[in-house]
């Protein structure tokens, strides 16, 4: 079983300011199930087991190394707290997977959580796509931004909490080392070097002459060095180096050496707190203040302190900080690479089992302890400081929420505050490639995976109108149907951005499919609903509220567009080129990675593709130039 579980034998838990608590205990509840006579047939091996309720519903997952000892401990005389009493008196019965080893049974017990959201399970949010920092393996290596899957092909570093603090380190090693950042197809068609250039961002390797393959090597060293840590030695470096063109005369390379050195020493100071000994490591700790709990997870990297990374688990419930942070360690690092150390603000829940499933998901052993060291002690309170600061920022949000929606409740006469609010967008280009945009607030945020685009076809170019009504047919026709899940829900308020005339359209559309009662408005001059115009003054709390909402449709129709425009203008051009049928267009947007690169390639490169040659490769080159 994993740290994620409930268990029955709680430990004390040491809170920051030094008190303990200890759970509730509960006796065991009237059990429905018949576990006398199931236990017995349990295996002593590890696995995964799932409590279900007589719906069929998943109340819980967890693992064990030990599948009969680790259940028969939910059917004891006296259970932990009220909570497990309650999960244990809704089991109707119990399905159990052996695995060959606990770190089998880890990934799964993570899967299925994920998966299927146990009401009983501590969950958190699946942050598959980290991002990275990326150096390539090229003759000039690429500096750049990496989200996914690292692989062999390239030198990654990180993961980074947060694509902003990717960024700011992406401007720091241009600013010292100079790399190129610009993508290979750009890079390969270059004839002269280009704004990064003439402002000192990037040395211009794509231009010959400008700097030699050596150097720029070098250069590469230093800013990998400098990901890792070793600011110390890639000072001393330079130093030397910068002795040695002054020794040799070559004074304005010395000034270069010189410049690095001090950027150098600038982010030694800037940085708040750091690590001179090149720590990778991990602070995770929780707060439970102010009816929300907090997982805040800290990264160091290279002994550089790269920032926080809240989350507000689902079904926190009446979990406590050391369990919460025992179920974020199990589920985290079950997906992402493990540092060499783990700091915490107080013992975790079952520290042997989070020890074990921690080494298992890592495949070493990774130290969890607390903070001894003066330097540590710090991470961990900025760390505790930032998730209470997360937790305030929070409630102050949702406050501001609220009463944004109480006001549009009032401002629209709706007799209950919206929960979910859909809104409609058109984006085109003088007619060409229209695109509608729905996308969602729901719960105080927006809820960006119920958004939905809708290419608009069949209709006259230009015709809003009837881009409107087709787009909220499209979206409620599920509804009216009673469709699955996002598409099957129904709006609480539905906004249109447009006038009189598309706030028609969609009430015809909503009529057609007899959902004419789903209130409706259009955010513009003009009637909506059949009522007068509501003029709303610049501080009113709800125009604030639509005037976000309306601009995130506009926004995600824009880009919607934008790319469909895109496409289907080099797609027509490639589809019109003499000797590039089906085949061959999927050869080539396969080969550069999509239209863009094919777009961007040189005759070379082109001539590089499956099944194309020279002259082709020449007559497409001259087709799209």
């Amino acid at each position: 079983m994993s740290t994620s579980d409930i268990e029955p034998e709680p430990a004390p838990e040491k809170k920051p300011g030094g008190r303990q608590s200890r759970k509730l205990s509960a006796p065991l509840p009237a059990v429905t199930f018949d576990y006398k006579a199931f236990l017995p047939t349990l295996p002593d091996l590890p696995g995964v087991y799932r409590m279900l309720s007589s719906e069929d519903a998943v109340l819980y997952v967890g693992k064990a190394k030990n599948l009969k000892k680790r259940v028969s401990s939910y059917f004891q005389k006296t259970l932990s707290s009220p909570r497990i009493a309650m999960m244990v008196s809704q089991i109707a019965r119990i399905e159990t997977t052996v695995t060959r080893s606990e770190a089998e049974a880890l990934l799964l017990e993570n899967n299925l959580i994920k998966r299927l959201a146990p009401r009983y399970n501590i969950l958190f949010r699946d942050d598959k796509s980290y991002p990275y920092i990326v150096i390539t393996r090229d003759e000039f290596p690429r500096l750049g931004f990496f989200r996914g899957n690292p692989d062999r092909k390239a030198d990654y570093f990180g993961p980074f909490p947060s694509s902003s603090a990717v960024r700011d380190s992406l401007y720091l090693l241009q600013k010292m080392f100079r790399l190129r950042t610009c993508e290979d197809s750009v890079f390969a068609n270059r004839s002269r070097p280009c704004l990064l250039y003439q402002i000192k961002r990037c040395s211009g390797p794509c231009v010959a002459g400008l700097v030699g393959a050596e150097d720029y090597a070098q250069d590469v060293q230093h800013a990998a060095w400098f990901l890792l840590g070793r600011q110390s030695e890639v000072i001393q470096r330079l130093s030397q180096s910068m002795e040695q063109a002054a020794a040799n005369l070559a004074f304005e390379q010395a000034a270069l050496y010189r410049d690095q050195i001090q950027s150098l020493r600038q982010v030694q100071e800037k940085q708040f707190i750091e690590s001179h000994k090149g720590e990778d490591v991990d602070v995770v700790v929780a707060v439970r203040e102010a009816g929300q709990l907090c997982v805040n997870l800290a990264m160091v990297r290279g002994g550089r302190h790269l920032g926080d990374r809240p989350q507000f688990p689902s079904h926190g419930g009446d979990y406590t900080p050391a369990e919460a942070v025992s179920a974020f360690i199990a589920q985290h690092y079950a997906i992402h690479p493990a540092p060499a150390r783990l700091l915490v603000a107080a013992p975790v829940d079952e520290p042997e089992e989070t020890l074990a499933g921690l080494e298992a998901a890592a495949g070493h052993p990774v130290p969890v302890s607390e903070a001894r060291s003066v330097m540590h002690k710090a991470w961990v309170e900025m760390a505790l400081q930032n998730a209470q600061l997360a937790i305030t920022a929070r409630n102050q949000a949702g406050a501001q929420q609220a009463q944004r929606l109480e006001a549009l409740r009032e401002t629209m006469g709706l007799e209950e505050t919206p929960r979910r609010i859909e809104c409609f967008d058109i984006s085109h280009t003088q007619g060409e490639s229209p695109v509608a945009s729905c996308v969602v607030y729901q719960d105080s945020g927006m809820k960006k995976s119920d958004y939905r685009r809708f290419n608009i076809r069949d209709i006259e170019p230009g015709d809003d109108y009837a881009a409107i009504r087709q787009a909220v047919s499209r979206r409620y026709a599920p509804l009216a149907e009673g469709g699955s899940e996002g598409e099957g829900t129904a709006p609480d308020l539905i906004l249109i951005d447009g006038g009189k005339g598309q706030v028609a359209m969609a009430v015809a559309a909503l009529e057609e499919l007899g959902l004419a009662h789903l209130p409706l408005a259009g955010v513009s001059k003009g009637d909506a609903d059949g009522r007068e115009a509501l003029q709303l003054g610049a501080d009113n709390p709800a125009l604030h509220l639509v005037v976000e909402i309306r601009d995130e449709a506009h926004r995600f129709a824009l880009t919607g567009h934008r790319a469909r425009r895109g496409k289907a203008r080099t797609t027509s051009r490639l589809e019109d080129i003499p000797g590039v049928g089906p085949a061959k267009r999927k050869a080539l947007v396969t080969h550069f990675g999509g239209l863009a690169g094919v777009a961007s390639a040189s005759m070379e490169q082109l001539a590089q593709a499956p099944g194309i040659s020279p002259a082709l490769a020449e007559t497409i080159y001259t087709a799209l130039h």
